[in-house]
Order: structure tokens, then sequence, then C-alpha cells
């Protein structure tokens, strides 16, 4: 299980659609905290690679530096410093060129934008990940901070690293893995002594799923009642799997990321293919019985708890909906038909299952079940 050179060719289609979600976290991330007027916001790429792939196409680093050129104006206005730290590192190479190749593509980036060079702290370093999160870590739980981790190996995956950040207070990760290291790896003491997962389990469904099903297990090795929430997206390349997992602490976080991933795919935001073969579902033959997508089993189970009295007001909905991994609008359209089809009232003519209304303005819109 040798260390992947992950900059070696160009990018794939499905690395590219990797670096749109971190692109479209970042630009929904970084406005979030700026227009709060904080004092400090830090963004780490810890596996930041060249800044470019072999055919220019753009990686990470220069992605983070076109978002924060596009709120240059605002972070002027509220004076906020922003922290960038860019990380380039192959432990198994004397000649560290691709760090050389990072640091021209940022030098050339800030001489043709020397607004956004007036605007960060530009933090370049050439190190072991190992040595180098614990030296981070501190103003990771400082500042609000957002962190990118690529897989690059087995021991970035140790718990003793993802579990740091079930104690940090404003940080939103997003952490690229391939899920075929765990199928093909995760049973080896190798694996093992870096993340305990139960491969059995892991494998209970098709390979398809296994990126959901190592969510599920990384959720359940989390405090019981921690706020950390993980979402999953898996990305499909060739015959292989991969994945993003998504974490934050804050409701607005997860609204913001469960908005990009639903707009992503509109079938099961979860993925970049039809992972349930929900298109499948929706062309039966009369002489089967009427299989749900996931859209339709949550707006089932939605109604199901709002009659039974499990979910009384849009609090409680909205909290069940990000449990579920879902966006506001999948059950504010079923209690809207509920309403329409006389099983509820509640006032007015939306249920307020938004974050706005949740979170920002406290307005609590009761379910009453008409007898």
């Amino acid at each position: 299980m040798a260390y992947k050179d992950l900059h070696e060719n160009p990018f794939d289609e499905t690395t590219v659609a990797k670096l749109e979600i971190f692109e479209d976290y970042a630009k929904a991330w970084i406005p979030t905290f700026v227009m709060t007027g904080v004092n400090t916001i830090s963004v780490f790429d810890f596996f930041a690679g060249t800044g470019y792939d072999k055919n220019g196409i753009e990686g990470s680093p220069i992605r983070i530096l076109h978002k924060i050129k596009e709120q240059i104006g605002n972070i002027f206005q509220k004076k906020v410093d922003v922290n960038i730290h860019f990380n380039e590192w192959h432990p198994q190479k004397g000649n560290q060129y691709k760090f050389e190749v990072l640091k021209k593509a940022c030098e050339d980036f800030l001489i043709a934008n020397p607004d956004v060079k007036r605007a960060i702290n530009l933090n370049l370093y050439n190190e072991d990940f190992e040595t180098l999160f614990p030296k981070l870590l501190p103003e990771i739980k400082q500042n609000p901070s957002l962190v990118y981790l690529d897989q690059n190996g087995i021991k970035f995956l140790s718990e003793k690293y993802f579990l740091e950040f079930e104690n940090t207070r404003q940080t939103d990760f997003l952490y690229f893995l391939s899920a075929s290291y765990f199928w093909r790896f995760g049973e080896t003491e190798e694996f093992k002594i870096h993340l305990d997962i139960d491969m059995l389990t892991a494998k209970k469904d098709p390979y398809k799923f296994i990126h959901r099903n190592i969510i599920e297990q990384l959720r359940k090795k989390l405090p019981n009642k921690t706020d950390l929430k993980l979402y999953p997206f898996s990305l499909k390349k060739g015959a292989n799997i991969h994945g993003i997992i998504f974490g934050a602490t804050h409701p607005r976080a997860v609204d913001k990321f469960l908005s990009i991933a639903w707009k992503r795919n509109e079938i099961n935001g979860q993925a970049n293919f039809d992972i349930d073969s929900d298109k499948a579902k929706a062309q039966m033959s009369i002489f089967e019985e009427k299989r749900l997508t996931k859209v339709e089993q949550f707006r089932n189970n939605v109604r199901d708890k709002v009659l039974n009295g499990e979910i009384r007001n849009n609090f409680e909905l909205l909290d069940y909906t990000y449990q579920e991994g879902h966006i506001g609008s999948h059950a504010a359209e079923c209690l809207k038909e509920m309403k329409k089809n006389k099983e509820i009232d509640f006032e007015g003519t939306s249920p307020l299952v938004t974050y706005e209304n949740v979170y920002k303005l406290k307005k609590i819109s009761r379910y009453t079940k008409i007898k």
C-alpha cells in the first residue's frame, strides 16, 4: 500500500468533479464568515498538488485563490485577515519539484492579482502531513477554518486525525478518499492500526455502497453527544468508487453542503451516479409493486412521523431532514401536500423548513393533525 502520486497524470473526470465540489463549498464558505466580520479565517489544503494539472486545469489551490478574489471587496470592507496554508510533499522523493511548481503557480497568480496578494497571508509548506498537522492544529481550533484532506495513503486516514475535528468548534472539512482502499485492504493489520473498520459490515451491501457504509461506521466512532455531522458524496471512476466525506458541526454548514450535493445530483444528492437505481424504479412495469425512490421514501417517512406526532414543528422537521441527508425543500413539499390533502394544518402557506427560518429568524411553525 505505497504512497500514490495523485498528480502524475492529467485530472480525470472524477478528479474534476471532486475539485468542483471543493470549489463550490469554498465559494459558499468564504463569504459566510467574511460577512459576519470575524477577525480571521483560515483555509488549509494539506495535499495541495502543483496548482494545475499537465493540461492547465486548475487544482484546489488556484481554485481557492479564485474564490478569495471573488470576495475581495467584502474582505477589505470587513477587515478580515485571511490565512491560507498550502502543503505539498512527496515522502518518497528527494527532489520535491512539485512543491516548487506549486510555489511558482501561486506566485504567478498573486502577481496577476495583486489585490488578492494584499488580502491574504499565504503560507506554503513542503512537509510530511504527520509533522505539519500537529503544528497547524492550534490555528484550526482557534479560527473559523476550512480544511481539505486528499487521501494519499492509509496512514492519513488515521482516527487520531479524523477525531481531532470533533474537538473543533468552527471547522468544516472535506476529506477525499478511495473506497477501494477499504474494500481491498480494510481487513489487513496495516490498515487496522490506522483505522479499524468492520469490513464484514462494510461489505454487507454491493461495492457501490462502500463509501456510504464506511460513513455509517465512522459516525459510530464519534462521541455520543457530538455535534459533528458527517455526509458522503460518492464518485464513480470506472469500476472504482471514490468519495468525499464532508464534516461540520454547524447547521448552516450542513445546509450549504447538502444544497451543493443535491444540486449536483437531484436524484440522490449523494453520488455522481444513480447509486440507488432510482431511474429504474420510475420505469417499473405494471406487474411490479411500486418501488420508492430515495426522495419518495424520505417524504413517506416525513408523513408518517408528522402524523404519529414524532415531528411536531419545523425545528424538529429540519433537524430530521439534515439527519437524513436531505434538503428543506424535500420536506416542505411533503408538508404542503399533506395540508392540501387536509391531513394536517399549519399557519400560512409555508411550513418554514429552511435554515433561515429555524436558526436565524427562530420562526416556529406548528403542525396540527386534522382528525
